[in-house]
Parts: C-alpha cells; structure tokens; sequence
C-alpha cells in the first residue's frame, strides 16, 4: 500500500539492516507520549528533546521498509509540513538514486556472506557532496542509542547516511521478475544468496566501496613538450629532422598517479611520496590505503589497457604516455575511469588548444548595377587557425586536418584540435551574401549544418558596421516637388528609406497604420526620381484608389498609371512613373512586370503575402530591382514565418533557409520563449525593419487619445438554447474524432458560437425577425443610436457578409443612413462609398474586416464597433486604426462587443496576453484552440453560469 510521509510533524529515523535492503525507517513523533505507552504500540530508546536539554526516552514509532518508503521519498514536497528529518532523508534518497543512475554501484559480500549491493566508487566530487549531506543531517533523523552511558552516544551521521545510500541501492536495484527460490540469481532477487565463491572478486569491489581515498592519473607534459619550447631555437645536439607529427606516437606525456583523503581534502599526495610517507601519514589515510590503490588500480585498467603498466611496477609510480592515449583520455574514456574510481586531471597550460575561426571575404559592390549589393552573389569562406593568438599557415592547418588523432604535436607543443571537425568544416568554401550579411550583423553562419561564429571581412563588414550605427538622418532633405510637410518621424523614415535603397538592401516599414507609410513611399520615389527607375506599387485592390488619389496629392508631377482592370499595358512607360498594380494581377503576369526594368517596387498591406509559398508570393519574387520594400502595420500577423516571408524578399537570405528558421528560430521564440533567441533575432532584424508606433513618445503627441472598452453583453434565451445544444452535439464528435477531423469540427464548432452569438438569424440563415433575438445586436443599436443622436460617425466591424448585410438592413430600417463595404463590392463602387462616409453622407458604416479592415483612410469616425472578434489583436488593431489615424483630430472609442460566459469572453481574456506579444513582434496564431485536448476545449466553449434573458 502507498506509504506517506506526509503528517505534520513526523520525524524519521533510518535503522540498517542486514542483508541491507531490509533497512527500516523508524517514523517518530517529538509531541507524542512518552514510556507510558500502548503496549501492543512498537517503541524505541532514542534521545530526544526535553525542555531546555535532551534525554533518553521510550518513543512510539511506525516502521516503514526502505524499499517501499523509496517513491514517496523521491516525490516528496519542499513544502510538506512533515520534520526536517524526513526531508533529510528524502534528499538522500535522491542523491544516491542519481549515483546509482551513473552507474556508481557495486557488488559487495554482507557481514553474513550474502549478496548486496553498495554505492561506489565515489568520485572526489560525489564524496565532498555527500560530506555535506551528512553534516545538514538534523539530529532527529540518526538519535538512536549508539552506546548506552555514560555519556549516551548517537549514531553518527555519517556512518548513518553511508548505511542509508547502501540500502537505497541494495533495494533498488532488485527485480520482482528473479527468482526467490532455490538456484536464485544473486545480485537481483530480494531472498539473500550466499556468494562466498566470490570472495576474491568482492574482495575489490568491496575495498573499493568501503575505501575512504580517492585516486587520480595527474597528467602533466613529458620533457620536450613544454609550452615554453621554442621550435626555432637552434639545437646544441645532432638530432634527426623528423617533423613534429611523427612524433605524435612518442611517449611525450607522463601520467602521474596521485592519492587523497576523502575525509581531509588538504591531504593528496603522489604515489611515490606516498609509498615512503612515515606510517603516521598512512594512518591517516586508512589501514588499508596499498590495497585500496592497487584494487582501485585493477578495476582501472579494466576501463583503459594502458594502466596496466601501473599495475607491473612494484611501486606504482608514473607511466608514459603517447599522443594516442592522451586522446583517449580526452573522450568517453575519462568517464569509464571515473565510474572505476580513477579521476583523470589536466593542469592548466599542458594542452594548447587551436582555434578555428571562419573568416568570410566579401565581394567589392558593382557600381554599375545600380545596387549596391548582389544577395545572389557567394562569398568566399577560409578558414583561419590560432595557436596563442598566432596565426597557423595553411600548410600547419592541412596538418590538423589530416591528422587522424585530437592530441598532435605541433610548433614544438602539444596541441589539441578536432580534426574531423576540421576537414569537414573546410569542405564548405562559399555562402550566400545574406547568410555572410546576418553573420557580420552578430549572428550564426551556417556551415555543413553546424552554425558557428565567424569573422566577415571587407565591404560586407564595413556595411554590417554601418547598418548597426543608429546615424543621425537630420541632414537628408525631403525633395522639392514633394507637396508636404514631413512630420519628423516620417522625415526620418524617408531617410532610412533612401539609405536603404542606395545600399541595395530595401527592408520592411512596418509603421502602424495610419502613419502615412504611403506617404514616405511617394518621398522615397521623389527623392531617386534622377536616377530614371520606375517604381512598382502592389496592393490589394481595395486601396488601389487611395494610392492614385494620394499621388495626385503629394506628387503631382509623377506620371501614376494603373497596371489593373481590361486594356491594361507598360507601353510608353515613363521613367519616372508609379505603376500601380494588385497582387492578383502580379500573380497572372509576373513575366510581363518582371521585364520592365524597375528602380523600386514596393509591396503595399505585405502581410498578404505572408505565405512565403504562396503563388503571389513566388511571383511576387520573380520582380527584380534594385531595392524592395514591404510596407505593413503587422509584421508578424500570426508568425514569425510571416517576418521570413517578407525580408526574404526584401533581403533574400538574411535569415537562412525556412526550415533551418522555424526549428532554430521560430520554435525557440514563439513556443519557449527563450530570451537569447529572441535578443538575437531582434539584432538581427533591427537594421532592415523600421518599427514605429502609435504609442511611442514622439508619434503620440500628432494623435489625439483612443479609448478602448469590451463591451459584455448578455444572451437571450433563445441565444444560450442554441450555445449549448451546439456545445453538446459537436463535442461528441469532437471527442471521438482525431487528426484532421478533429480539427475541422473545432473550427466548425467555433464558428458556430460566434455566429450564435451575433444573432441567431446568422447562424440559422434566415433574414427576418432580428429585432430582440440577440443581446449583442440590441446593445450595439442603442450604442449607435446615441452615436447618430450625437452627430457622430461609427464604423462597425465584422468577418461575416451575412451579418454585415443584417446590420445594414437593421440600421437602415431604424432611420440610419448606412452603408456596408464588403469583399464583393465592386472597386469604383467601394471610393464612392468611402467618399460618401467623409463627406458626411453617411453615418454609419459597416465593413467586412478582410475587404476593409487596411488600407482605409476613415478618419471621419469617431467610434469604432467590433461587432464580432477576429481573434487576432493585430488584425482588430489595423482595422481600428482606419479611424484612429495621422488625419484625425478627435478622440476615438473603441468597443469590442463579447457576449457574457461564452467563448467570446474567455478568449477576450486571452487575447490581452497576445496582443502583448504582438506588441514584441511575436505571436502564436490562432491555431491553439484546435490543438486543446476534450477537456480544455469544453472548458473553453461551455456556457458559464450566467443568467439568460431577453
């Protein structure tokens, strides 16, 4: 039965047995009664508390056996309110389980003759821990009579804890499945075997166990292998001229063997000191410290052969060691004599170690491209090899990688390298400039799958110093035939631009929306108008309008022709013309546009290529020029793969191949969170990604403030009848489904609460009644109504065309002048519509988030409604800021209607959190509700206990 230890206050005392896997806690009381005792009630003489002092006292106690006590003893809790003893022994537990799963375990004879097992060899290390253990041990857990007065003596601690990790291990290590009846496996059944046949054989392992030294190969440098050796020196001896390498096989290296009291660290001595040390200083060793070292010497050379040699002195002293052997010890071998009791020990400055550092030679820019740097062109990769900070040649360097052992001589020393390593490393001698690039800007060069540092030399590096500089962009001057004033945060923009194209590099503005990014765009034109170059505009269709309207605003000089609709054509192109163009369209004709000649194409709203193997963002690729911007509010939307998708166009392989990037950068990131990652991405990106905010301390002054609310409304009856048969019926196939179905029927299923949560006419279909049927519609009318009664404006926002074509037919019934903006609304139709809303025609306007919710300029409303809740902060926050932008000039409220114990309001919560990181550029998407298990999804979707009503 399941043991606990657990009960406020118990103390517990270990009592060895033998065989000592019988060994017993004693679990004691110090408030329970004293002699005067239960009789049928087990005692115990042990010395406890009384008052101000201690006395002897007959206590009640409970047995508990070792082996079943082990478990709870593992999982106990730092916080349980059990003595200090029981935590005692509960550390010990798990310090002689973790000896045990490194293999620190050897067979021993009991005081009987039969079978035990016994934690050793112990290692310096493992020793002076387990001294500390016993010295913390709280008096409670060994205050059994060791000697009866006078004085009264009490188990020692450390004799306690030593017959307590043999027990662990003796327990531990048995199986149910051995026999326990005659002809029994010693060593693995519970009943005792007698192994006296193997006495000889224990007789080391026991040695070893009970030994209270610890023995070490010292290794220092044989003569001639000093660092201090200069190989230019001229000799005084004729020597033969054998190159250093084939010396590598000669004994150069002697391996000392040393000794130490484990019980007094300040005594360690060399073997050959010791074996003439007066018999005061082997006393202190121990009685038997010859044998010990010599048995400790056997189990050694079992693990490594060269020991051996030991092992034939008399006296065992020194051996000599050639540079194969010292390469052994400098792998799994030095671990195997560990788990033997041998430690092996390298003083400082016996090896030299080469470094290897990567050195990448960039190309000189090509004046005549028109860019300034190539990212399809290779850099060249050598390699550069240090010995004390002096350059090896490459002849030296040839010899390491050639050598087939990690310890060579080299420059008359002893040196350590990989050389495997090596020649596989130097097998790679070109990278791509971007991969080159992101190494100069501090971060990893990925060479035959290994990222490492690396040195970046020439115009690359001069660049990388550049990008990292913050300069001073004050000087740049906005051109002359721009017509308008540059805010100071747009003037530096459009420095950063310039300097970016000049260089060939391009990058992402990711402004938050509305602070005229298409204005910095039209700057940027302007300002590289002399060099003859179109630009190309991609975008959606939606702002194709507002791109002509503010060119012919703020560059009226620029010819603007659009590459869209029928009869479309480059024909007669100026060379200072914008071309305005929609990603639909660069996907049928990537040929055509790619053959024009561009000096700038920018990608407008570029998260909709967020999908970098998306048709549109493969063609979108196919478009040479000399500079590419991606222009977006929300750089990373959902992931960090849509960061990569856009600077990989912008900056092609700056941030490595994709799915070197989602194992060691986005997984590391979004899922771990880990701070180096996200410090090192940061870095890297910083250059090419010009991020400003809304909030920030120099934008925030030019807008007026944004109120944000979520408005909690309730449910019907009718609404909470439908919420929870649709949690009932769809949760049942979700639990009995797995894989893609499964997460097809958590998409179906929460797409129909939220459309119950609209209205029922939603999720029914029907057009008519909705007047009363829904909370969130009624309280979104009385919303509006005292916007409209106040001579304001209100934009309404939803992902639904059914329920926007509701709210317009609901409003509009009501005296509202509305009208609603959706994805089939055609492109003439939808600048008249938007026209008509800032002239004033209308008040209210409702919008389909993906046909509106970017690209608008909707400054006229001063309310913003999210009628339903897209589930993505970045992608609510752009569709708010069609309102709350450069332009606006009163305050803006925003209202986010959730419906009261659904999932819409345990996700509001929720998405605090990611709107957070998205703040961070990061954020984990969407796809978390389908991968909850049953439980956590119902908890997520069932209605709370809340009051229906109408």
């Amino acid at each position: 039965m399941p043991v606990t230890l657990t009960e406020p206050g118990i103390e517990a005392v270990f009592v060895p047995a033998t065989p000592a896997r019988d060994g017993r806690l004693a679990l004691w009381h110090p408030a329970g009664p004293g002699a005067e005792t239960d009789r049928r009630t087990d005692t115990m003489t042990l010395v406890v508390p009384a008052g101000r002092s201690i006395r002897r006292r007959e206590v009640p106690v409970r047995w508990v056996d070792l082996a079943d006590a082990i478990d709870a003893l593992v999982d106990l809790p730092a916080d349980a309110p059990c003595g200090e003893s029981v935590h005692a022994w509960a550390e010990a537990t798990r310090d002689a389980l973790s000896l045990i799963g490194r293999g620190r375990l050897l067979p021993a004879a009991a005081d009987d003759g039969t079978d035990g097992w016994r934690l050793g060899p112990l290692d310096p290390t493992d020793a002076a821990r387990r001294f500390v253990v016993a010295a913390t041990l709280p008096p409670a857990a060994h205050c059994t009579v060791h000697r009866v007065g006078p004085p009264v003596r009490v188990t020692s601690a450390r004799w306690l804890l030593d017959r307590f990790g043999d027990a662990v291990a003796d327990a531990y290590v048995r199986t149910a499945a051995a026999p326990t009846a005659a002809g029994q496996l010693a060593f693995a059944a519970h009943a005792p075997t007698s192994v006296r046949d193997a006495g000889e054989w224990l007789a080391t392992t026991a040695t070893a166990a009970a030994t209270d030294i610890a023995i070490a190969l010292r290794l220092d440098a044989g003569a001639g292998a000093g660092a201090g050796v200069d190989p230019t020196a001229d000799q005084a001896d004729d020597t033969d001229d054998t190159d250093d390498t084939d010396q590598a096989g000669r004994a150069e290296f002697v391996g000392v063997l040393q000794v130490a009291s484990m019980s007094d660290a300040s005594l360690v001595l060399d073997a050959a000191d010791l074996w003439v040390a007066p018999d005061a200083v082997l006393r202190r060793f121990g009685p038997d410290v010859e044998t010990a070292v010599l048995l400790g010497l056997r189990r050694g050379a079992r693990a490594w052969p060269p020991l051996k040699a030991l092992l034939d002195q008399a006296r065992p002293d020194r051996i000599t060691l050639s540079g194969d052997e010292v390469a052994d010890l400098l792998g799994p071998t030095a671990d195997e004599l560990a788990g033997s009791g041998i430690e092996v020990l390298w003083p400082a400055g016996v090896l030299d170690t080469v470094r290897l550092t990567p050195t990448v030679s960039t190309p000189v820019p090509n004046a005549d491209s028109g860019a300034g740097l190539d990212f399809g062109s290779l850099c060249t990769l050598r390699w550069q090899a240090t010995l004390d900070g002096e350059q090896l040649t490459e002849a030296e360097l040839e010899q390491l990688a050639t050598a087939k052992q990690s310890v060579i001589r080299l420059r008359g020393r002893w040196v350590r390298a990989d050389p495997e390593r090596l020649a596989r490393l130097r097998q790679s001698r070109q990278v791509t400039t971007g991969a080159a690039l992101a190494a100069a800007l501090g971060g990893s060069l990925l060479v035959d799958g290994e990222a490492i540092d690396a040195v970046v030399e020439g115009p690359l590096a001069t660049l990388a110093t550049r990008l990292g500089a913050v300069g001073d962009r004050s000087a740049y001057a906005p051109p002359d035939d721009l017509h308008a004033e540059l805010r100071p945060y747009q003037h530096s923009g459009v420095a950063w631009l310039a300097e970016m194209a000049e260089l060939g590099l391009g990058g992402v503005l990711a402004d938050d929306m509305g602070l005229g990014k298409t204005l910095q765009l039209l700057a940027l034109h302007l300002h590289r108008r002399p060099l003859g170059r179109p630009t190309l505009v991609v975008c959606p269709v939606s702002v194709l309008g507002n791109w002509a309207r503010e060119t012919a605003r703020f560059a009226p000089t620029v010819p603007v022709r659009r590459y869209h609709g029928t009869g479309r054509s480059l024909d007669g192109l100026a060379d200072d013309a914008i071309v305005l163009t929609t990603y639909g369209v660069v996907r049928r004709e990537a040929d055509t546009l790619a053959a024009a000649g561009w000096g700038l194409v920018a990608a407008d709203e570029a998260q909709s290529v967020k999908n970098p193997l998306s048709r549109t963002a493969r063609a979108l690729r196919r478009i040479p020029a000399d500079a590419r911007f991606a222009l977006t509010g929300t750089p990373v939307e959902n992931r960090l793969v849509d960061l990569w998708a856009l600077l990989d166009w912008t900056t092609p392989g700056l941030l490595g191949p994709l799915e070197r990037f989602r194992r060691e950068v986005a997984v590391p990131v979004e899922r771990n969170r880990d701070p180096n990652a996200t410090d090192a991405l940061g870095r890297l990106v910083r250059p090419f990604l010009l991020r400003r905010r809304k909030s920030d301390p120099d934008i925030a002054p030019d807008l007026p403030p944004k109120t944000e609310t979520d408005r909690v409304v309730p449910l019907t009856t009718e609404q909470a009848t439908l919420y929870r048969a649709m949690v009932t019926a769809t949760m049942v196939e979700v639990e009995e489904a797995v894989g893609i179905a499964r997460r097809g029927l958590v998409l179906k299923l929460l797409t129909g609460l939220k459309q119950i949560c609209n209205h029922p006419a939603h999720y029914l279909g029907q057009s008519a009644p909705v007047e009363g049927r829904s909370g969130k519609l009624d309280a979104t009318t009385e919303l509006l109504d005292t916007v409209v009664a106040e001579g304001d404006a209100a934009l309404v926002f939803t992902q639904y065309v059914a329920m926007g074509l509701i709210l317009e037919r609901h409003l509009a019934e009501r005296g509202m002048r509305v009208a609603f903006l959706h994805g089939r609304v055609p492109v003439a139709r939808r600048q008249a519509m938007v026209d008509a809303f800032q002239a004033g025609e209308l008040d209210i306007f409702v919008v389909s988030v993906k046909a509106g919710g970017t690209g608008l300029n909707l400054t006229r409303a001063t309310h913003v409604v999210h009628y339903d809740r897209w589930w993505n902060p970045a992608v609510e926050d752009q569709a708010s800021d069609r309102a709350w932008r450069i332009g606006q000039d009163r305050p803006v409220q925003v209202h986010r209607m959730v419906c009261e114990g659904t999932v819409e309001d345990r996700i509001a919560a929720l998405l605090d959190k990611k709107r957070a990181l998205a703040d961070a550029v990061i954020t984990s998407g969407e796809g978390w509700v389908s991968d909850l298990d049953d439980g956590s999804l119902r908890a997520l979707v069932e209605l709370g206990d809340v009051e229906d009503g109408d």
